[in-house]
């Protein structure tokens, strides 16, 4: 059986904040919420014995890599301290948090920093999606899309659609639902934006297509930001409860993860899952291993949900890749209300990537931090009453890369 490992918690910028406007680099969005994260742990740079960072393409946004020698530099108490980077598209900061598990887990270190990254907003937004296309098979698809990420998803709506039926005003109230969750998020990029009445529609004028079905309000945001959050040993974690008075019980616990990676090309994955009822099934069986690792049967055992909407049809679909619905079924449980602030099962109380924002390596562990502030009452205005399970999904490319954790106490 594998160690148990426990959330003491951390850090989460301001998702709204242009760093580059401000005059402050990538080092300074990472050194500000690493101190940040221990001042908030009452940790130590000395007390961390390993440094993981998640982070997708700082080399073309910013010209730098390397970025686990960045620790050294926020303290030289992290001189020395192994640190290594992880990458998997929009999924790097879930690979960071599983490196970091894994080194607990194998007894090599009992505290970690998982670090998720990314600094976007200093490009135009042309540049900024031409380098996001990295994630895509580069040369064998997308070569014909002006923006590849609302293309490849939309290329995934429509697969839905011919499969199940698909309607744009189930897709829009998934993003009005996260744009209205961010409000009550102090650190949402969309906090204190406003829509009109037609913002929500298919109107060309106030919601314009960027790409086939996806329309601008279908599309999570470009931003900058970093997430931190602070992993130990079952050991490790009763030191710092019994130092603070605390019970260890009270601290969140990753209770269970999953992760798969499925081939790159969209075509491929959509052929493979031709005679599947789920059109991801990898996305299924990341799901349902964090369900099995947990011990838990299914949705009816969590409370809330933070799930990945880089595009409204991502959250459609993980609506049933958790099994909150079966398959082809998704708009029941948003006609329902069932994902709603105040439904049985809130989805992205956060704001999600639609409302929140979606700094690339940042979202993750941006999304294991929220789980964490929901199972201890931590989260302000957006806490979700009696949460105590909270389920994440968390993707890279198309469907590629898909990790999920369940955390609780």
């Amino acid at each position: 059986m594998s160690r148990k490992i426990y959330v003491l918690g951390g850090h989460q910028t301001d998702f709204a904040q242009n760093w580059t406007r401000e005059d402050m680099s990538l080092f300074d969005l990472f050194s500000t919420s690493v101190l940040k994260a221990l001042e908030k742990t009452k940790l130590e740079p000395k007390d961390i014995e390993v440094g993981h960072v998640g982070n997708f393409v700082a080399e073309l946004f910013t010209g730098q890599g390397m970025l686990g020698g960045f620790f050294g530099h926020v303290h030289r108490d992290f001189a020395g301290m192994p640190a290594s980077r992880h990458e998997g598209a929009c999924a790097s900061g879930s690979l960071a948090i599983l490196g970091a598990m894994t080194d607990i887990e194998s007894g090599r270190y009992d505290l970690a920093c998982v670090a998720g990254v990314e600094l976007m907003r200093n490009v135009s937004g042309a540049q900024a999606a031409d380098n996001l296309g990295a994630a895509i098979y580069v040369g064998e698809e997308g070569q014909d899309a002006k923006y590849i990420w609302p293309a490849m998803f939309s290329d995934l709506a429509e697969e839905y659609d011919k499969r199940y039926g698909l309607r744009h005003e189930h897709l829009m109230e998934i993003s009005k639902t996260n744009f209205d969750n961010a409000r009550r998020n102090p650190n949402a990029q969309s906090r204190d934006w406003t829509f009109g009445d037609k913002s929500f529609t298919q109107d060309d004028e106030y919601n314009p297509v960027i790409e086939g079905w996806m329309r601008r309000q279908d599309c999570g945001q470009v931003s900058d930001g970093a997430a931190v959050v602070i992993l130990a040993s079952e050991e490790r974690a009763k030191q710092y409860a019994d130092a603070r008075g605390i019970a260890l019980e009270s601290l969140p616990q990753i209770k269970g993860w999953g992760h798969s990676t499925a081939p790159m090309l969209m075509r491929t994955k959509l052929a493979d899952s031709a005679n599947d009822d789920y059109v991801l099934p990898w996305t299924r069986k990341a799901i349902t291993d964090a369900y099995r690792r947990a011990g838990i049967a299914g949705p009816a055992q969590l409370d809330a949900i933070e799930t990945h909407d880089c595009f409204s049809v991502t959250e459609y679909m993980a609506i049933e890749h958790f099994g909150i619905t079966a398959p082809g079924e998704a708009w029941k449980a948003i006609e329902e209300g069932v994902i709603a602030f105040d439904g049985s099962l809130p989805v992205n109380p956060s704001g999600g990537l639609i409302g929140m924002g979606h700094p690339v390596g940042a979202t993750g562990v941006r999304m294991m931090l929220d789980a964490a502030k929901q199972v201890t009452g931590k989260a302000g205005d957006y806490q979700v009453e009696g949460a105590k399970n909270v389920g994440t999904f968390n993707v890279g490319g198309s469907g590629t890369t898909n990790c999920s954790f369940v955390v609780g106490v």
